[in-house]
């Protein structure tokens, strides 16, 4: 155990913290020059083509250094806000952290957000800037940065480079040096925490873990403790760029487990596995529960996968833990399921997942986020979909989920950043200097004004070089209504909205319009409107494909083309009677990206 090290790597979005570990990967010799390329942990073709990571990465290395030989487990972790939940599990398996920083960019808002996470578990912290090779690089104002965020000295700031390998020595030096062992009894009670798992079509489900005590030998029977199941270890081993099988791992080892079990609901991540004949007597605390901020429905286009996307959704939740799904039903799009996210990035990188890797097409709805309705008895319902919404006349008033936003931005565009968060109903709570030209803005706003398109917009007004982080706040009375669309006075339950009264007349009218572009004009006239109760606020008509039937009918009185026209009128009228109205996909996302 004292020639162990366990430590994970956490950055803001795009500061290179997966090309540095591509560079320790190949310094400590567990990859070779061949299999060697750009993201070599990142395994999905979403995160190559869109340049992020998704997915932690668990890896073991091994590192000669003062005549000895240290195992040092690395996880890589994502950068994005609406992977955090990723980055607190592999936090919670780890003594220390590189926080890597961009020397071009500086410390940016998901940068400080997830160092926090790494103080509260009390991580050994290893500051790194990165990317010095850059021609923009501004080491010494970055260095001060640093030192005013985390006290340490000038000296500890490791100055290194992804790309040519610059620094690496140092970090490898630091990594043993600077991160304290694990602690933890060989030979106490076993006891692992189950931080990650992936499924496997032929082996099953594979779990991800971290022993905190105890040894765990092949073929043992082992337990575990919140879902009560029992299992024989059939396979154990380490995590090198495959699986590595080991005969025993004990106490501060990160590790993986076969059991050959193939239900996704029976290993739940931050479990704490354990032996069944000597069970430890406490579960690990692992990691709080997910919290979902965003909820949409997704639905199979054709309705008889629906079973097949339940299959689909669970085994994709043992590989993301933080999506959280439960069946629903649509009159528009019959059964699927109501899912919740972490934000918008999450979303989209959910969908194109399920078509990705389960070849499943599926109609997403508008997304939304919860809400809470108290009923003139006093009673609180949780809404998660504006078709929950009691009757208006039973309701007394709605609460909506607030968020603390950060953004760190250049003092140039601070104006354009404040007039954005305002129009998003943001309260300007803190502005303070960082340094000359950098300045972190405090807001508190709606998160349902923040789920759409504000990070688009904030990263548009300030020319990229805004940054976004958020946490939860509480929720607050508000003045909000739902907003119906209705298609020949049928309400489309996935095109409801809950949104604040002030801007219900004009998005009702914008989806309108947006809606006529989109869906196909019909042998029929097709009403378009949004409602608010009875209420209609806005209007559009598609008219109907005509035929000229009058172009037979040549000479004669103009009674005889008054006749054919009345005909056709009762033919078109009892059309609409019984015709179905087709509405695409691209209408369900259209109130997305209504600005564009």
């Amino acid at each position: 155990m004292k020639n162990t090290r366990n430590f994970c790597i956490i950055a803001h979005i795009d500061h290179g913290k997966s090309t540095l570990a591509d560079r320790l990967l190949h310094k400590t010799g567990t990859i070779s020059d061949r299999d060697l390329q750009e993201q070599t942990l990142d395994d999905m073709d979403i995160e190559r083509e869109r340049g992020i990571t998704i997915k932690s990465h668990a890896i073991q290395m091994k590192h000669s250094a003062d005549g000895e030989e240290y195992i040092l487990n690395l996880i890589d972790t994502p950068g994005h806000v609406d992977f955090s939940y990723e980055v607190s599990r592999s936090i919670a398996a780890c003594e220390g952290a590189l926080l890597i920083v961009d020397a071009s960019q500086g410390i940016e808002a998901q940068t400080i957000s997830n160092l926090y996470l790494a103080i509260e578990h009390d991580l050994e912290i290893i500051p790194i800037l990165n990317k010095m090779d850059l021609d923009s690089a501004n080491p010494e104002e970055v260095t001060d940065q640093i030192v005013d965020l985390i006290g340490c000295s000038p000296d500890d700031v490791i100055p290194a480079s992804g790309k040519t390998g610059m620094g690496v020595d140092e970090i490898l030096h630091a990594i043993i040096h600077r991160i304290k062992a694990p602690v933890g009894d060989p030979n106490g009670q076993l006891q692992a925490m189950v931080f990650d798992s992936v499924y496997n079509s032929f082996r099953g489900i594979i779990a991800y873990y971290r022993i905190m005590n105890g040894r765990l030998k092949k073929g043992d029977r082992i337990k575990f403790i919140n879902t009560e199941r029992e299992y024989y270890a059939d396979e154990i081993g380490v995590l090198g760029m495959g699986l590595i099988p080991r005969t025993m791992l004990e106490a501060g080892n990160v590790g993986y487990i076969i059991t050959g079990v193939k239900d996704a609901k029976e290993i739940k991540v931050g479990d704490t596995l354990t032996l069944s004949n000597d069970p430890c007597k406490t579960a690990i605390k692992g990691f709080e529960d997910v919290k979902p901020m965003v909820f949409a429905g997704i639905y199979p286009v054709d309705t008889e996968e629906y079973e097949e996307l339940r299959s689909s959704m669970e085994k994709l939740q043992l590989n993301d833990a933080s999506l959280v799904f439960e069946p629903e039903s649509s009159a528009a799009l019959g059964f699927g399921f109501r899912c919740g996210f972490l934000g918008m990035l999450h979303m989209e990188i959910i969908q194109e997942r399920l078509e990705r890797e389960f070849a499943m097409t599926v109609i997403t709805t508008v997304p939304n986020v919860s809400y809470k309705a108290y009923v003139k008895n006093g009673t609180m319902i949780e809404l998660h979909n504006p078709s929950d919404m009691p009757n208006p006349s039973s309701m007394d008033y709605i609460e909506e989920p607030y968020i603390v936003a950060q953004i760190i931005s250049k003092s140039e565009y601070v104006g354009a950043v404040m007039t954005l968060c305002i129009e998003k109903r943001g309260e300007l709570k803190n502005q303070v200097y960082l340094t000359s030209n950098r300045v972190e803005l405090t807001f508190e706003m709606p998160l349902g004004e923040v789920v759409f398109d504000f990070y688009d917009k904030l990263k548009t007004v300030s020319r990229g070089y805004a940054s976004f982080d958020y946490f939860t706040a509480d929720y607050r009375k508000s003045d909000l209504v739902k907003l119906d669309i209705m298609l020949n006075g049928d309400p489309v339950d996935a095109l409801s909205a809950l949104i604040h009264k002030d801007h219900a007349f004009d998005l009702g009218k914008r989806i309108c319009l947006k809606l006529k572009q989109l869906i196909p004009r019909q042998q029929f006239m097709i009403a378009l409107q949004a409602s608010i109760g009875a209420k209609i606020i806005a209007r559009e008509t598609i008219t109907a494909v005509r035929k000229d039937v009058t172009a037979k009918c040549y000479g004669g009185d103009i009674s005889r083309k008054r006749k054919l026209l009345e005909k056709q009128k009762k033919g078109k009228k009892r059309m609409r009677q019984v015709g179905r109205i087709e509405v695409p996909q691209e209408a369900f996302l259209a109130v997305l990206k209504l600005n564009d």
